[in-house]
């Protein structure tokens, strides 16, 4: 889920002298003076924010050790819930006796954020910086420093990154030039998180090597050759603007295509209303009957280009009866956080054996969905390839000059501690994912072996 907008930059004895990793240009905590109120100065650790709430409006400000710029502004809705222009929710909750402390949550995303009470907004808030293309070089270079946390995973020297290539870069350096710089030194990261655009149009970003770049582009093809091959030519019932997708199956087994977990109300943006949507979709598809006779679900999420994580875990709680830890978050600031999977005690559930079908075209949301099923109690166990390798939310920054980076910080961890990101989750069973000879030869080898190994009685997959 993108999130932030960001920062400005500074001269380059500034960008040398802070270029510690220091997460932010942080300022001390100070104790609250108005009982409870979520009024006042808010650090957001490990996101590289600041809120500053008044009067009935939280206006965010995107920073870093050596810049700050206004963001987003959202107004009070209700006590402590601020609502952006774009549908964004954010609520603020204060917490300890003196209320220095606090969290933020932001609808749609899982968990939440810590707050930290500080006396003004960092100093480098009362001034704008230059746009030229020097500053927003360092701009650039600092907020991955102080954000990417794949650095060493990726084999990437950030700091030589700089040495190297800041001596190329002048202040009236042409935008073209720079925007091809950038994409030079964020190409070898291979992370689809990572992107760069030049303000004017073009884009720069990567997918893992040897992946399809696009779910978008092949998501056409895909839904209709597992109508046409796998349902027999038989439409399933769509739900969710088209995103969600289900068919009863041979000998008591569903399907169930879940294309991404946004888009689901074109009228209305807000998560309230996805959600809605999506819990519309699940009522019809487990009704009670369904859920009892069900001996097998095939869970496809090959083409899946993400969302919001808030609605995988509402989907998940469709898939038990018991609460469990589906992963837990940490930035380079922060200590891991717990997120759970709570049944939904309201609806039908569905507990019996589940096969989740993936592939490197399962992104982010996609992937933490995939994540947040891997300790499911019962029987579930995947099928393709692995997927993509990218799960955190994306911090969305403007540069000076008037381009935008993204980029992810957190990681997302197993009960092990084990992080899938980069390599994506592997599946129990390995097989081709609508390959051009996949397509040409008429199979789909991955739903079959689901098919086929929902049909055993008894089987242990290596979680």
């Amino acid at each position: 889920m993108a999130l932030a907008l960001a920062a400005a930059a500074t001269a380059p004895a500034a960008a040398t002298a802070t270029a510690t990793g220091a997460p932010d240009g942080a300022t001390g905590s100070v104790p609250a003076t108005a009982g409870s109120t979520v009024d006042g100065f808010w650090r957001v650790d490990g996101y590289g924010a600041v809120l500053h709430i008044a009067d009935g409006r939280l206006r965010e400000y995107q920073t870093t050790a050596i810049s700050c710029a206004p963001d987003d502004e959202a107004r009070r809705t209700a006590p402590g819930v601020y609502r952006a222009e774009n549908g964004t929710v954010r609520t603020v909750r204060t917490r300890g006796a003196r209320g220095d402390h606090g969290t933020l949550h932001i609808a749609g995303a899982a968990g939440d954020r810590t707050l930290r009470r500080i006396a003004a907004l960092p100093g480098t808030c009362e001034h704008e910086l230059p746009e030229d293309s020097l500053t927003a070089f360092d701009v650039f270079w600092q907020t991955f420093e102080e954000n990417y946390p794949f650095f060493a995973a990726k084999g990437v020297d950030w700091r030589a990154v700089r040495d190297a290539r800041r001596p190329e870069v002048r202040p009236d350096t042409p935008r073209e030039e720079l925007f091809a710089l950038f994409s030079d030194v964020l190409a070898p990261l291979y992370d689809a998180h990572v992107a760069v655009t030049d303000g004017k149009g073009r884009l720069f970003h990567r997918t893992r090597p040897g992946t399809h770049p696009d779910p978008e582009a092949l998501e056409p093809a895909a839904k209709e050759h597992v109508i046409r091959r796998d349902l027999g030519g038989v439409r399933p019932q769509e739900f969710a603007n088209g995103q969600i997708s289900y068919a009863d199956l041979p000998d008591g087994k569903g399907y169930l295509r879940i294309a991404g977990f946004n888009d689901y109300d074109d009228q209305d943006p807000t998560y309230a209303a996805q959600l809605a949507e999506l819990d519309r979709a699940l009522d019809t598809v487990l009704t009670p009957a369904r859920t009892a006779s069900l001996r097998g679900l095939v869970l496809d999420v090959r083409v899946n280009g993400g969302g919001e994580d808030a609605l995988g875990l509402r989907l998940a709680g469709r898939l038990t009866d018991t609460p469990y830890t589906a992963y837990s978050k940490r930035t380079r600031h922060t200590p891991p956080q717990a997120v759970r999977v709570e049944p939904d005690r309201n609806s039908p559930r569905y507990t019996g054996p589940v096969a989740v079908l993936t592939s490197p075209t399962t992104f982010s949301a996609g992937e933490g969905f995939t994540q947040a099923l891997i300790d499911r109690p019962g029987r579930t166990f995947r099928v393709g390839e692995a997927t993509q390798g990218v799960f955190s939310d994306v911090m969305v920054r403007s540069l000076p000059n008037g381009m935008t980076i993204r980029l992810p910080n957190e990681e997302y961890l197993t009960r092990t501690g084990t992080t899938f990101d980069g390599t994506g989750i592997p599946p129990h069973l390995r097989t081709p994912v609508f390959t051009e000879e996949e397509f040409a030869h008429n199979r789909d080898t991955a739903f079959d072996t689901a098919v086929t190994a929902l049909g055993r009685r008894q089987g242990v997959f290596q979680k």
